[in-house]
């Protein structure tokens, strides 16, 4: 699978969320980082998606990156 670097402030713009508000889920759920350049941190933009659907909808969130992965594995239509 194929992982979009993000910025948080990159993610809040397109979640419509506020830039602390990410950068707490980012902290809180382990978020997958991919790199660092600098100061500059880029996440997985797909983990971060799936925080905030759980958030949204009231469900739990995943504990881990990996157990996110699996949890959008589940949600995908079959082909």
């Amino acid at each position: 699978m194929q992982r979009e670097p993000i910025t948080i402030a990159e993610a809040a713009e397109r979640l419509d969320k506020p830039e602390p508000l990410v950068r707490c889920w980012a902290s809180r759920y382990r978020g997958r980082r991919l790199l660092k350049v600098g100061k500059t941190v880029y996440y997985d933009w797909l983990d971060l998606c799936t925080i905030g659907r759980q958030i949204h909808i009231g469900q739990k969130v995943p504990p881990s990156p990996e157990e996110r992965d699996e949890l959008r594995a589940a949600l995908k239509p079959a082909a």
